[in-house]
């Protein structure tokens, strides 16, 4: 029963949110590859050629997909469950420290 006192009823397929989930993970996991490849690029191809920060920032940009390829992984194979578990905390701030980086990484590279 929901807070108006109506049965709850579900529509759709139950089995189709985690389906979505998994290819939620995998699309960001795609698009976070070629933010990398394109930061990568534009340090390797930039103007006078790569500076130290330049380099670093590919380097940590890589790192920090890497961790984020990890960590979809971890909740890819985590939806296989009949009853998948919550996402933990810990996951939730790994991603977002990667996004973060990766933020910082374009910042880098354009300044």
């Amino acid at each position: 029963m929901n807070a108006g006192g109506a049965p709850n009823t579900r529509t759709g397929d139950p089995a189709a949110q985690p389906e979505r989930t998994r290819f939620a993970w995998r699309r960001t996991t795609l698009t976070f590859a070629v933010a990398v490849a394109l930061g990568v690029r534009a340090a390797v191809h930039g103007g006078d050629g790569v500076s130290a920060a330049e380099a670093a920032a590919a380097a940590v940009g890589a790192l920090a997909w890497l961790v984020f390829l990890v960590l979809a992984h971890r909740r890819i194979r985590a939806m296989e469950a009949d009853r998948p578990p919550v996402v933990g905390a810990g996951t939730v701030r790994a991603a977002a420290l990667c996004t973060l980086a990766m933020a910082t990484v374009g910042v880098v590279l354009l300044w």
